[in-house]
């Protein structure tokens, strides 16, 4: 027996041996520890990932909006900027429409422009006319669709029938302007007087409007046709 199983206070310990692969009672065997720690790591790899799949999938603030390019007509943005940002923009152009978009005579396009003359927003509508010079202003007339007085839409009005049926109009050789409140009907070939003794395309062909619709200015640049402002 040792010293140590014959101490005077008379406690006896007893020495375990060491079996192969069994840990002792106080710790764990190194496999199970190995085991533990591999099962740490990839629980630990697991959160990781979840926890960056949630930032990157996590929405942006409202004060960090997504990137965007504006389109303002300006020359100073590339076109391949702008056809990667809006391609329907280049569709219509920074204009009101684009030449060639009226191909043949007494074709019109609707449109609406902010007269900076007066700061209000106009709805007019643009006709290609059958004479003049289509690359440049004096192929089109453009007009405010609210009549002069009160408070009545125009209309281009490209059936013949249509003038004589709804505004009696039987002298009709091309389309025409109307004034469906008054049975007004104006021609856009000819030019009629407006206060200040100047003359304006859109002549009163019959009815009682005391005016030619109100035109609004264009201008053309390079393919795109421009409101410019109402008189």
């Amino acid at each position: 027996m040792t010293d140590e199983q014959n101490r005077p206070d008379g406690r006896f310990k007893a020495e375990m041996p060491a079996i192969p692969g069994v840990g002792t009672p106080s710790g764990k065997s190194p496999a199970a520890s190995g085991r533990l720690m591999m099962s740490m790591g990839a629980v630990a790899m697991l959160i990781a990932i979840i926890g960056g799949f949630k930032l990157v999938s996590k929405p942006r603030r409202a004060d960090q909006p997504a990137s965007t390019a504006q389109f303002d007509g300006s020359a100073s943005a590339s076109s391949s900027d702008l056809t990667a940002a809006v391609p329907a923009a280049l569709d219509r152009g920074p204009g009101i429409a684009r030449v060639g978009d009226l191909s043949k005579a007494w074709e019109s396009a609707q449109f609406s422009f902010r007269d900076p003359t007066s700061g209000e927003n106009v709805a007019g509508t643009l006709i290609r006319l059958p004479t003049g010079n289509t690359a440049q202003s004096n192929g089109y007339w453009s007009f405010a669709l609210r009549a002069p007085f009160g408070n009545c839409q125009l209309e281009f009005v490209r059936d013949l029938e249509k003038l004589r049926a709804d505004y009696g109009f039987r002298r009709a050789t091309h389309p025409m302007v109307g004034n469906p409140c008054s049975r007004t009907v104006f021609d856009p070939l000819k030019y009629g007087a407006i206060p200040g003794n100047v003359l304006a395309r859109g002549a009163v062909a019959q009815g009682s409007d005391l005016r030619p619709p109100l035109s609004i200015e264009i201008q053309i640049k390079g393919k795109d046709i421009f409101a410019v402002r109402m008189e």
